[in-house]
């Protein structure tokens, strides 16, 4: 199996100025495979589309995703454009994972999209994306978009779509719309059984997800996680008597946990960092380690 490493930056990121730049060029030096962005509009954490096309102007290597960007409440003829031309431009390192959008009221008001009609757009917004992606004009007549002949240019190449959860209707969702699946806050068991679920459907539909685009995304904390972090995922996870073993706590637990993962044939990681080291230097130190605990575990 072909394994890969990435690095994420989670929604309270506060790497939105320079330093986001000399942490780039690290990832890239260091031979990280990605680097997936956060979106939040009323936190600190940098635009995801933005700062994708910052990083991947002074790389050539590393790719880049998002984790996750909001979908309902964009135009998908005008976001298909920005997408394809990021992944032309940078050489097709481009990773793009899709959600719903946070329970947030305030960040659902930026979006203009009330909760309970979210889903439906999403699924509307991402066929009508993937319709703009083959360069064929696009005829579409649906309960919120209307197209009649639109084409946009340039034509990106492959370009796979992520998407997360773990809820029974996200699954459904992977296994009908998705080419990749990036949950969080799971266990390896979570891992395995989500897969059944999401090959299931795949066939229902005469679809296929690749082996090896099945991922993770891991938060990772050097002794005991907040205990923000532990409420709430207490609140996402009330199955799990500890919401602790969401968190590796040292360099060994997340070893032990990729590997765990990897053994239910997991294949692709984003690790993120709960306490982010601050400046240029604290990142410089902390990401050589990073890289010297997990990177072997790639193959």
């Amino acid at each position: 199996m072909k394994v890969r490493i990435g690095v994420g930056l989670g929604t309270r990121t506060e790497l939105n100025g320079p330093t986001y730049g000399a942490v780039v060029d690290e990832l890239e030096r260091l031979g990280f495979d990605s680097l997936w962005l956060s979106e939040k509009i009323s936190g600190e954490a940098p635009d995801p589309l933005v700062a994708m096309a910052y990083g991947a102007g002074r790389t050539t290597s590393l790719k880049f995703g998002t984790s996750v960007m909001v979908l309902p409440g964009r135009n998908p003829v005008v976001l298909a454009k920005e997408l394809a031309t990021l992944a032309r431009m940078s050489g097709g390192r481009l990773l793009p994972a899709f959600g719903l959008g946070a329970v947030d009221p305030m960040e659902q008001q930026a979006f203009g999209v009330e909760r309970r009609g979210r889903a439906a757009i999403f699924d509307e917004s991402l066929a009508v994306m993937r319709a703009c992606w083959t360069g064929e004009p696009v005829v579409h007549d649906g309960e919120r978009f209307h197209y009649e002949g639109v084409r946009v240019l340039p034509v990106p190449g492959r370009l796979d779509v992520w998407l997360g959860g773990i809820a029974p209707s996200e699954l459904r969702r992977v296994g009908r719309l998705a080419d990749g699946w990036l949950p969080s806050f799971i266990t390896p068991a979570d891992a395995e059984s989500g897969r059944e679920v999401i090959e299931a459907v795949c066939a229902e539909h005469d679809r296929e997800i690749e082996h090896d685009h099945y991922g993770v995304l891991i938060p990772y904390s050097h002794g005991p996680a907040p205990e923000r972090l532990l409420e709430l995922l207490a609140r996402r996870r009330p199955d799990l008597d500890d919401p602790s073993v969401l968190v590796p706590d040292s360099w060994e637990a997340l070893t032990d946990s990729i590997r765990q993962f990897v053994d239910v044939g997991t294949t692709k990681f984003v690790v993120l960092p709960v306490h982010e080291p601050g400046d240029a230097e604290g990142w410089s130190a902390h990401l050589t380690e990073l890289a010297d605990v997990v990177l072997p575990l790639e193959t």
